[in-house]
């Protein structure tokens, strides 16, 4: 087992703690979220260069559990599990693509890509469920009467609990709103074996409910507002200064619904600020769709105000959000990181997807949100040109690919879709086709 230790600690200040195998959510003195609190100054037995040694000595090794891109930092994770309890399929150590056509479209010759959606299940979710999953399996060796984990979703946690709770032969039960989420992300937790119950409501109604059917403790909570979940996704940050050879980028922009993405790329950073890996912080930029933006209506008043919101329905469906049970921790991850909050049309975010796909990428809904963002910001001046910047891109587009075909067929809602491209339907005439080629090059040249 090892010397360092990690515990569940209430993020209000009060002082609770609670130890990270007890079935809690919120702190039992307050109320408030938890997160995961790690004895910094324990850590600090390594230099900032020895744990840079350690990590990259780790990266691509078959040795388990190192292999994967969250259990090789294991310590800053969840550093007293045993291995033989963890859950992995070597998730994380998702490539950094250097977007350079895109970039040079909007003048800009330092962007690049984390594309996180290139894992297991095709969503950064994997980053934390391995470590969640993980803990209830120690839970359950560890005599805990646990007989299911549960979610509410919008497809992509669904997808990622349904496939480690099967990998580990835990129960798995998942709670989806009816017609709002993509084929292929429903199908996931069908065929990974989960109990899926598809309600008639959105996701906040569906949260309401798997925090009622949570209360009894045999089921375990697998979303967000659970901060192992955390742990597992700020790998991110630390992955993306790994692949700049320890270098941090000037700007991170990342799409957000319930909000606990941004606290843990926040908390990713704190970390190795903390641990003299890296000296600067980067600017965190949360990219919102605009018919479900909450936290782009509070970051206009300063967070002085904050009201959740019946979304309306958009195209990026993970982040049809409008009561978001990270907001808290959202907004502090912000205020650290000279946060900015911007918003995108149902329009910016399918033609920034769309876009993308004409240099060689294949950008889910949420990614396009992200995209269009830095579009606007780019032309705002906000963000300069010389920046390095990265986006984070959530989930495979392959996920998605109603989106993809309505795009192309010209039929989605508040869309001018200006770069469809459908097929040229010929006969098998040599002579005709030479001729729509010709047309085709003229075009595009």
């Amino acid at each position: 087992m090892s010397e360092y230790r990690s515990v569940f600690r209430c993020i209000s200040g009060c002082g609770e703690e609670y130890p990270l195998n007890e079935v809690v959510y919120n702190c039992k003195k307050c109320g408030n979220l938890l997160e995961v609190h790690h004895d910094i100054d324990r850590l600090r037995d390594k230099s900032g260069s020895e744990w840079k040694e350690l990590f990259d000595g780790r990266t691509g090794t078959t040795k388990w559990p190192f292999g994967s891109g969250v259990w090789s930092k294991k310590e800053w994770v969840i550093p007293q599990i045993d291995d033989d309890s963890i859950i992995s399929m070597f998730e994380g150590n998702t490539n950094l693509f250097w977007a350079k056509r895109f970039g040079q479209m909007l003048g800009m010759n330092n962007l690049w890509v984390k594309m996180c959606g290139n894992t297991h299940t095709g969503s950064f979710k994997d980053l934390g469920m391995t470590v969640l999953v993980s803990m209830v399996n120690r839970m359950i060796k560890e005599g805990k009467k646990i007989k299911a984990v549960a979610c509410a979703s919008t497809g992509d946690t669904s997808a990622a609990l349904a496939a480690y709770a099967a990998y580990a032969g835990i129960p798995s039960i998942v709670f989806l709103p009816s017609n709002k989420i993509s084929v292929a992300q429903l199908v996931q937790p069908m065929s990974n074996g989960a109990v899926v119950l598809s309600l008639d409501t959105d996701f906040d109604g569906c949260m309401r409910v798997v925090r009622e059917i949570t209360r009894d403790d045999s089921i375990y909570l697998a979303n967000s507002m659970n901060s192992l979940r955390i742990e597992g996704q700020k790998t991110i940050s630390i992955e993306i200064v790994q692949q700049f050879d320890w270098d941090v980028p000037d700007t991170i922009i990342i799409p957000g619904g319930n909000l606990g993405n941004v606290s843990a790329l926040g908390g990713g950073f704190k970390m190795m600020l903390d641990l003299g890996l890296i000296k600067k912080k980067p600017r965190i930029i949360l990219a919102q769709a605009q018919n479900a933006n909450p936290l782009y209506l509070s970051y206009l008043s300063g967070f002085k105000e904050f009201s959740p919101m019946t979304p309306k329905k958009t195209l990026a469906s993970a982040i049809q959000i409008g009561d978001p049970v990270s907001y808290q921790k959202a907004v502090k991850s912000l205020k650290e990181f000279d946060g900015i909050v911007e918003q995108a049309s149902e329009d910016e975010l399918a033609n920034a997807s769309a876009m993308a796909d004409r240099t060689g990428m294949y950008s889910c809904p949420h990614t396009g949100v992200a995209l269009a963002v830095l579009i606007k910001l780019v032309e705002k001046g906000t963000i300069s040109k010389n920046e390095k910047t990265v986006v984070i891109s959530t989930a495979h587009g392959l996920k998605f690919s109603e989106f993809k075909v309505g795009y192309h067929k010209q039929e989605l809602k508040d869309v001018d879709c200006r770069f469809a491209n459908m097929p040229v339907e010929l006969k098998p005439d040599v002579d005709e086709i030479k001729k729509v080629l010709e047309n085709e090059f003229r075009k595009r040249a």
